[in-house]
């Protein structure tokens, strides 16, 4: 069985450890916040230095974390699997409906955009990439309630902020709980002038890599309702080929 390397374990939280401190730190300072003999510490930090992952200070000598540490993280970030599956699949939505397409991931009480493509029309919805949504007054959101066991659903529900948005926000937790078991057994969700009047939105969710995601289409409430049949259809497609059902 793999057994935790106590050296690993170690370099990691020295860069922990300058993430909480937020300042340069003597050997003797990482010494003491790691709980380890000074001459531990300096093995330990003169390696990271020698490979180029923290400089030295001119005149004190105290250690900070270099460039190289963010440009290697930056690195791996531009080519995470979920960004380019997300990617992927909001190309995919606007080829095939020419309507504002995004890709979010549950994160506490919201749902994160990480990739969006906007509609070429000249009326369209636009949200950015970064943004937060609510769960409750979106279709997205209420796709990921949908993934969340059914005794799990009205406690995660009692927590949200239920903020109205518009008249048409659904703010009562019981209305919300049956319209997130109907959506479910329909295996689609909408939300209809909820976030912002005159919008709507259609949306479905899976897993990838066991995170909760899901994928939405987002447009004039008149425009996607004319083509309702052929965004669901659209949405189903994407999502079978990029995402799983667990």
């Amino acid at each position: 069985m793999p057994a935790l390397s106590p050296t690993t374990n170690r370099t990691m939280a020295v860069f922990e450890i300058f993430a909480r401190e937020k300042r340069a730190l003597s050997n003797s300072d990482m010494a003491r916040l790691l709980s380890v003999a000074d001459s531990s510490c300096t093995d330990l930090l003169h390696t990271l230095h020698v490979l180029g992952y923290l400089i030295r200070t001119p005149r004190t000598r105290r250690f900070y974390p270099s460039g190289r540490l963010y440009e290697t993280a930056r690195q791996i970030a531009e080519n995470d699997p979920l960004t380019s599956v997300a990617q992927e699949a909001v190309d995919q939505l606007l080829e095939k409906t020419n309507e504002s397409a995004y890709f979010g991931v549950l994160q506490s009480t919201t749902v994160k955009i990480v990739a969006a493509q906007q509609s070429r029309h000249p009326l369209r919805y636009i949200i950015d990439v970064g943004s937060r949504i609510p769960l409750h007054a979106s279709s997205l959101g209420k796709a990921m309630l949908g993934l969340l066991p059914t005794d799990e659903l009205p406690a995660t529900v009692e927590k949200l902020s239920m903020e109205q948005y518009t008249p048409d926000t659904v703010v009562d937790v019981k209305r919300l709980l049956e319209e997130v078991e109907r959506s479910r057994a329909l295996g689609w969700y909408e939300g209809r002038s909820e976030a912002a009047e005159g919008v709507s939105g259609l949306a479905v969710s899976g897993w990838l890599s066991g995170l909760p995601v899901g994928i939405s289409l987002g447009g004039p409430i008149d425009r996607i309702d004319r083509n309702r049949d052929k965004y669901l259809e659209a949405l189903h497609e994407v999502r079978n080929s990029l995402l799983s059902d667990n």
